[in-house]
């Protein structure tokens, strides 16, 4: 047992005082969702319970015999000399697991799936195949939909790097910014389009978006967007896509739903799992047992001003939540910003910025605007309000414990 289970006296945490203490890029705009839906992410789940018992788990060390060695040097694969220079000048020499693995057999042109958590690297390993062949084919267009705004503002930074000087025009389909800079992106027919469900099916159906045209296309996240109510987005945009593509879908778990999709929508696909479905290996997990609302946030305050407490992420479950609980940590004196889908695309890109640079040490964060935030020196997460399902733990709590270090996850519990 971890020592975070003891909340009293004796915890290192003790409770604090009270209040008185590569490619050119553009991106658009939001609007409604090709399936007429709102653009919130679809109606809020009804909560399942989760024995609190799965919250409490000692990280794992993990021996050289476990782990995956790669058998490849990005110098091996069968990709364009560019894109290998690109990797060389970022010190990139040797692929992560995920990449080592979905590389090899993507250069072949077969379907591909990736189960794999965030953090592994999967947005290269779909990433350096795509742009290869964009570079190889200059008929070759692809297609990447991502569920979350950031989440495509992340994979559009990385295909800036991996193609950097290869003559290769995007554009990115978001909410959040001007749609006159989309409808003029989309005018120069860029050979590569990142979005979300919602505003690429807007383009399709104002027709200023030829779906038919696009020779490869990457899912990311697959089983968030469906969590979120895109389903019918998704699959009206695949079933718009030309038969004879190449198509790639990533997710952190292959439940039924994510099975059928790709089911029905990939041709012979490889599968390459690197996880399961269990929570990450390398972080303590532990509940803090709490009885009211002032000892919840006293001891959260307990918490946060502990030094081993670096950089951390909170979760809560409603916006109006997340504005109110950053709100009284800033009162209390700590660095906090908040991110939440009722804020616009530029503030959430300013918070994330503040936090990435250590300018904010806590972001307290809902589920869905937390999505695409890919930090990698997290040391802590806290799930102030309990996840609506066992899987949203997952996603939440995988975001600490990244490169190989010791993560920690603290889920609050009442009693």
């Amino acid at each position: 047992m971890s020592s975070y289970t003891n909340t009293n006296s004796n915890s290192r945490y003790r409770s604090g005082p009270s209040r008185s203490a590569g490619p050119n890029f553009r991106s658009s705009s939001p609007r409604r969702s090709f399936s007429k839906r709102s653009s919130g992410g679809g109606n809020k789940r009804r909560g399942q319970y989760i024995d609190p018992a799965r919250f409490v788990k000692s990280a794992k060390v993990v021996t050289i015999e476990e782990q995956y060695v790669p058998t490849n040097t990005f110098a091996d694969f069968q990709i364009s000399g560019k894109i290998k220079q690109n990797l060389k000048d970022r010190g990139y020499i040797t692929p992560t697991p995920i990449q080592d693995q979905t590389i090899a057999v993507a250069v072949t042109g077969k379907d591909i799936i990736g189960i794999a958590d965030t953090g592994t690297g999967k947005t290269a390993a779909f990433a350096i195949p795509m742009l290869s062949r964009l570079i190889a084919d200059p008929r070759s267009k692809a297609l990447i939909v991502a569920p979350t705004r950031e989440l495509a503002q992340q994979i559009e930074q990385e295909c800036q790097k991996i193609g950097r000087n290869a003559g290769l025009f995007g554009a990115v389909l978001i909410g959040g910014s001007s749609m006159s800079y989309q409808l003029r992106d989309l005018k120069r027919n860029p050979r590569i389009v990142i979005g979300t469900p919602g505003r690429i099916g807007d383009h399709v159906e104002r027709g200023t978006l030829k779906l038919e045209t696009f020779n490869m296309v990457a899912l990311d996240e697959v089983d968030r967007m469906l969590d979120m109510g895109f389903i019918n987005d998704v699959r009206a945009i695949l079933n718009k896509l030309g038969e004879n593509r190449q198509s790639f879908f990533f997710s952190a778990t292959l439940d039924p739903k994510v099975r059928t999709l790709i089911q029905t929508f990939s041709n012979e696909p490889v599968t390459i799992m690197l996880k399961n479905a269990q929570a990450s290996e390398n972080v303590n997990q532990d509940v803090v047992k709490f009885s009211g609302t002032h000892e919840k946030m006293d001891k959260l305050h307990g918490i946060l001003n502990n030094e081993e407490v670096k950089k951390v992420i909170v979760f809560d479950e409603t916006q109006r939540n997340v504005e109110r609980l950053a709100k009284e940590l800033v009162a209390r004196g700590f660095r906090a910003d908040n991110i939440h889908g009722g804020k616009s695309q530029g503030q959430r890109q300013r918070a994330l910025q503040r936090f990435k640079k250590n300018e904010s040490k806590i972001l307290v964060a809902t589920d869905v605007a937390a999505r695409g935030i890919d930090v990698k020196d997290i040391t802590h997460v806290i799930n102030y309000s309990v996840p609506q399902s066992y899987d949203d733990y997952v996603h939440r709590i995988g975001r600490a414990g990244r490169a190989g270090k010791t993560g920690h996850a603290l889920t609050f519990v009442s009693h």
